[in-house]
């Protein structure tokens, strides 16, 4: 039952990709995979996009620690000039922890600087690859259509196509009728010049060759005693004829 189940499984596949296959169109994939390429390649400038925004705000985020870093060393020089050292001290913890801020910052900034390079270069790389693409896809598209229109235009020619072929087989059929019926006729013919045929009008219902012949033979026998029947008679009345013609005569006046 699995071994069964396993061939209907792949005549089944094997159907589908047949139909796939006459189904598909070269130049609709292609365009399909160019589109999918080109998808790609916005959403790696997406990716750019979204890095160099990254980008600009943690350097809007440094640009302030930087002038927190500077206000606060003004105000920790203003505080011990004022004679207040706790102050000053505050004032420079402050800017201690606003500079350690903005390194780890510088350090993002320049990790991101670093991505957008690589993704810009990328994005330029795969930019030419689809531009190929898109080259050789058209070139693909016209050979293709080329080769198609080839295909028809030899197919109707020779008679090859599936219209063709049912064309085709009909006039084959109409050709083999065609003869089947000459060769016919010509045996007839044949047969009718040597005297095989003969005429049907002629003979009685029922009968074959014997019957024929018994049937001559009996006709044949009637007219001898019919003519032996005429000849008694004949004489016959010869013998009475004179004197009958005597007694006509002398009758006359």
């Amino acid at each position: 039952m699995a071994g069964m189940a396993g061939r209907m499984s792949t005549v089944i596949k094997s159907k589908i990709s047949k139909l796939l296959d006459k189904a598909e169109d070269p130049g609709e994939t292609l365009d399909y995979s160019y589109q999918k390429q080109l998808e790609s390649l916005q959403n790696v400038k997406k990716g750019i996009a979204d890095v160099v925004t990254a980008k600009k705000r943690l350097g809007m985020q440094a640009q302030k620690l930087e002038q927190s870093v500077v206000k606060l060393d003004t105000q920790a020089r203003q505080a011990l000039a004022a004679g207040n050292e706790e102050l000053a001290r505050t004032a420079l913890e402050r800017k201690q922890l606003a500079q350690t801020e903005l390194q780890s910052l510088d350090q993002q900034v320049a990790d991101l600087q670093s991505q957008q390079d690589k993704l810009t270069e990328s994005e330029k790389r795969l930019r030419s690859k689809i531009e190929a693409f898109r080259t050789k896809k058209e070139v693909i598209k016209a050979q293709y259509s080329a080769a198609e229109a080839q295909v028809r235009i030899s197919e109707a020619a020779t008679g090859v196509g599936e219209e063709m072929a049912d064309v085709g087989l009909a006039m084959q059929r109409a050709v083999d009728k065609t003869e089947d019926m000459r060769a016919r006729a010509s045996a007839v013919e044949e047969l009718e010049a040597a005297g095989t045929f003969e005429d049907l009008t002629q003979l009685g219902p029922g009968q074959d060759d014997i019957d024929r012949e018994l049937a001559a033979l009996g006709g044949g026998g009637m007219v001898d005693d019919e003519l032996a029947k005429l000849k008694a008679e004949l004489g016959q009345g010869s013998s009475r004829a004179p004197a009958e013609l005597e007694a006509g005569e002398g009758e006359k006046p």
